[in-house]
């Protein structure tokens, strides 16, 4: 009996292993995958470590996320501790008020202290970027060292102190050498907890942050909405590194007991002067670009342009780019709303729409680009900016069915949106996790419009979708849909036209096409904001993208349909041969441009998608 007690016991602890270690082994190995998949290995290769050293967002990165969590993580060790020792001498009424107000920043959502910290620092007028990250995390950091070291505060004797002092000591000495010593433990524990903190932190410094200053987890989010595989290579050196520092730290200190000696101090000197030197080079070059003469600030998608252009740009027109990236329309106006500046603005058509209205951007000054003689008649003049008075086309394309031709069958493309629905393909389905996008499709295949603010039109729709989830089991997916079709997972996926051609380009058994019903035609566009300080260099910026080889090299590295008319032919007739996605049908009348929604049809939508994923 005892010996079948040890093997589940032991069985279970290998099982809990696998759980935590298989993912981090998995990402290792793929990183040294020859190819850009993240799910198939196709051989052995060091080329995205390659990639990653020639990569200075990510060094940038890696030294803001070290730089802010050790600072963090001093001065928040510090005030916690200084903070806790004081508590335990107060009263027990202002001691309970303070620790329960110590409680709400550890207990509220991150994303609530994240917009307020926005608010706050927009409100005071901060300069968002590496100072303002700074204060944010030593701001959530501070509540975790002081529940770390009380409760070793309050296990102390409270005549320690008083004995000290009684032998001679200064109240400083009675605090370093007395206390500060009974109660590391709990200080280490709470740096400790403070570094990680900081270092793991995304959503507080995605929205405290500014200027270009990025850490580690902005960078390597913004990678995840398209393909990329350096993340891994990112990933499998943080890992490696970790694993360096723990075993550092447990040999470190046991060598040192054994070989202390005279010089011990000097060296400790030595390292927190390299510290300190290291963490102001730092600081310098955050701020570096602060004080250029001519700052850009280009606020775009994530993965949605080649990053080489804007080093050219910088070398034509003398000037710093600094450029920021959203993971949505939305979130972009978050931050916009929250009091943060920009000049050039990639939104999507409804956003610009919006924009407009509540007077967030200036008119073009079409005289300053003359490239838009390049520019195709296809794109320009349409519903969400008449006359392309505020905004320049960016990319354009349309929402379809990207499908498995060896997997579905050709006729049943005749069924439309509703293909979405047979259940010859139950549970081999991929759809958009977008509220909109879902229920454009259910509108389109009710023969609706999908800008409908009729309630019983929607109250349809969501019906549409809700019969669809329980018959065919769909599987909501984001950009890692990409991969996943590339592999073959799914015989179909809704996915935006740029995405499918990069697929389509990858694995050639996949095919495109767009429901006669009609779908969601989709412009991005570049903007310029009513508070531009650079408007001449937001004009040069815009004609230099539409520049023939700018648009040529943007197009081949995102993959979406460029809106000048040379490049467009250039690559239907070259890489993107045949390939249908790329070459948006906009001659379907079924099919229109998604409007602006008033905020309480938004919310209807909204409360009706969360129905649908939650049940």
């Amino acid at each position: 009996m005892q010996k079948k007690t040890s093997f589940f016991q032991r069985f279970y602890v290998a099982i809990c292993l696998v759980f935590f270690y298989l993912p981090i082994l998995v990402t290792m190995i793929f990183s040294f995958n020859s190819s850009k998949s993240l799910t198939k290995f196709t051989g052995f290769s060091m080329r995205w470590y390659t990639e990653l050293l020639h990569n200075t967002e990510v060094s940038k990165a890696v030294y803001v996320s070290v730089t802010i969590a050790i600072l963090a993580t001093v001065i928040s060790t510090v005030l916690g501790t200084i903070t806790a020792i004081g508590l335990s001498k107060s009263r027990k009424v202002l001691k309970e008020t303070l620790l329960n107000i110590n409680n709400l920043p550890i207990l509220n959502p991150d994303i609530v202290t994240a917009i307020g910290l926005m608010l706050l620092f927009s409100s005071l007028g901060f300069r968002k970027g590496y100072i303002t990250m700074l204060l944010a995390h030593i701001s959530f950091c501070t509540p975790y060292v002081i529940t770390s070291v009380y409760p070793k505060v309050r296990s102390l004797d409270p005549n320690l102190a008083n004995a000290a002092m009684d032998l001679g000591a200064t109240p400083f000495q009675a605090l370093t050498k007395v206390i500060v010593p009974m109660i590391k433990d709990g200080i280490f524990a709470g740096a400790l907890l403070a570094f990680t903190m900081s270092f793991d932190d995304f959503v507080i410094s995605y929205f405290v942050s500014g200027n270009g200053v990025k850490n580690i987890s902005i960078v390597v989010y913004n990678m995840t909405k398209r393909i990329n595989p350096t993340i891994n290579a990112l990933s499998t050196i943080v890992i490696v590194v970790i694993i360096l520092v723990l075993v550092f730290a447990n040999m470190l200190p046991p060598i040192l007991e054994k070989h202390a000696s005279k010089h011990t101090k000097k060296i400790q000197r030595v390292i927190a002067l390299l510290v300190v030197a290291a963490l102001g080079f730092g600081l310098a070059k955050c701020g570096g670009a602060a004080g250029e003469s001519h700052v850009l600030k280009v606020y775009n998608a994530g993965e949605y342009i080649d990053l080489a252009l804007l080093k050219e740009f910088e070398e034509e027109y003398n000037c710093t780019v600094v450029y920021e990236t959203f993971e949505s329309n939305e979130m972009m106006y978050t931050k916009l709303s929250g009091g943060e500046s920009y000049d050039v603005l990639v939104p999507s058509d409804y956003m610009i729409e919006r924009l407009i209205k509540e007077d967030y951007l200036q008119h073009i000054d079409w005289d300053q680009i003359p490239n838009k003689a390049n520019l195709m008649k296809e794109v320009m003049n349409k519903s969400y900016d008449p006359g392309n008075r505020y905004s320049c086309p960016y990319f354009w394309g349309t929402v379809g069915i990207l499908y498995d031709k060896t997997v579905v069958d050709p006729a049943d493309l005749q069924e439309g949106w509703e293909l979405l629905c047979d259940t010859k393909y139950k549970g081999n389905i991929y759809m958009y996790d977008s509220e909109r996008d879902s229920f454009m499709i259910a509108l389109k295949a009710l023969g609706y419009s999908m800008n409908t603010t009729d309630e019983k039109q929607i109250q349809e729709a969501y019906q549409w979708l809700v019969n669809q989830r329980n018959t065919m089991d769909p599987i909501y997916a984001g950009d890692d849909v990409i991969d996943n079709m590339i592999s073959g997972n799914k015989a179909m996926a809704v996915v935006y036209s740029g995405d499918a051609s990069y697929i389509i380009s990858e694995n050639p058994n996949m095919d495109y096409f767009t429901p006669g019903q009609g779908t969601n035609n989709w412009y991005d566009a570049m903007v310029i904001t009513r508070d531009c300080s650079e408007v001449e260099l937001a004009h040069q910026f815009i004609n230099f993208m539409l520049e023939e080889k700018s648009a040529l090299s943007n197009t081949e590295e995102v993959g979406y349909t460029s809106p000048v008319k040379s490049v467009y032919e250039t690559m239907i007739s070259g890489e993107y041969e045949g390939v249908s996605s790329y070459i948006p049908d906009f001659e379907n009348p079924n099919s229109e441009i998604f409007r602006y929604q008033e905020p309480k049809i938004k919310q209807k939508y909204a409360e009706l998608w969360t129905k649908i994923k939650a049940e």
